[in-house]
């Protein structure tokens, strides 16, 4: 089957699920799945709808174009998968989750590379069969690094950039580059305990629940648009080191979660938050 995703932004006004609708049923499509959302501080209007059928995509586009509000956000996607590029620097564990559910099918998009400051992971990758590229950072800018990456990531042109226990920041100029394209996993339940060493942080405090959280990159560290977060319990028994060994499965899963909701096109990203049908 010819499946499709349509998602759409815009400003609410009355009638947009009919006229939207319409449009799909005048082209003789059959709707699988439809969900929409009113956000009503700022009265916007996201849609996400999945539709079979053939058709003229420009002319479908064109008809909803004429339809909607001039500022209307219109995205047509097959149901194809993304092609992504993994960064990692020495941590395994999110990395190596990647590329098995790669293998097997069942991460709904294509790791056409790994790229880390370390060759640590390099030997684990290589066994997948998916190219390796170690771009040393060691007595080096942030700029300059970044520029070898800037050139890799130019090569494969990926859909998405997947930070896989990537322990360096990124600069705002790289950030610019790919917004709402990179996704970070964090070892914490964000807003809680940004920045480094967030295990010993939550160790310190003397928390009850430890976390993960994926979230989208901007400039500001650790606080752009979340997508998926889960927590798990602990206790004043747990050290610090304890706490991280436990939050590394929370990770995986989080980060495993967040990639397929983006990947079919099931998060929208609206201001610093996310609005996302499950």
């Amino acid at each position: 089957m010819n499946t499709h995703i349509l998602t759409i932004h815009c400003p609410d006004e009355r009638g947009l699920i009919y006229k939207i609708t319409n449009v799909i049923f005048n082209y003789n499509l059959n709707i699988i799945r439809n969900d929409e959302f009113v956000e009503k501080d700022f009265n916007q209007f996201f849609m996400r709808t999945e539709f079979s059928g053939e058709f003229q995509n420009d002319a479908f586009i064109n008809e909803l174009t004429s339809i909607l509000p001039a500022t209307s956000k219109i995205k047509l996607t097959s149901n194809h998968k993304k092609n992504i590029v993994v960064m990692a620097t020495k941590e395994y564990h999110c990395l190596s989750d990647l590329l098995v559910r790669h293998k097997f099918n069942d991460l709904h998009a294509n790791i056409v590379a790994v790229i880390s400051n370390h060759s640590v992971l390099e030997e684990l990758t290589s066994k997948f069969d998916i190219p390796y590229y170690n771009v040393d950072s060691t007595g080096r800018s942030r700029e300059d690094h970044e520029e070898d990456i800037i050139k890799l990531l130019d090569k494969f042109n990926p859909d998405f950039i997947v930070l896989a226990k990537y322990m360096k920041i990124l600069s705002p100029s790289f950030i610019a580059r790919y917004p709402n394209r990179i996704i970070n996993i964090h070892h914490s339940f964000l807003p809680a305990f940004v920045g480094a060493k967030p295990y010993h942080k939550a160790y310190e405090r003397g928390v009850k629940i430890i976390g993960a959280t994926a979230h989208f990159v901007n400039e500001d560290l650790d606080e752009g648009p979340i997508i998926a977060q889960s927590v798990i319990a602990v206790d004043h028994t747990d050290s610090a080191s304890e706490m991280a060994q436990a939050g590394r499965d929370v990770e995986k899963s989080v980060l495993a979660n967040s990639l397929k909701l983006v990947f079919n096109e099931q998060v929208f990203v609206f201001r610093n938050k996310t609005i996302i049908f499950d």
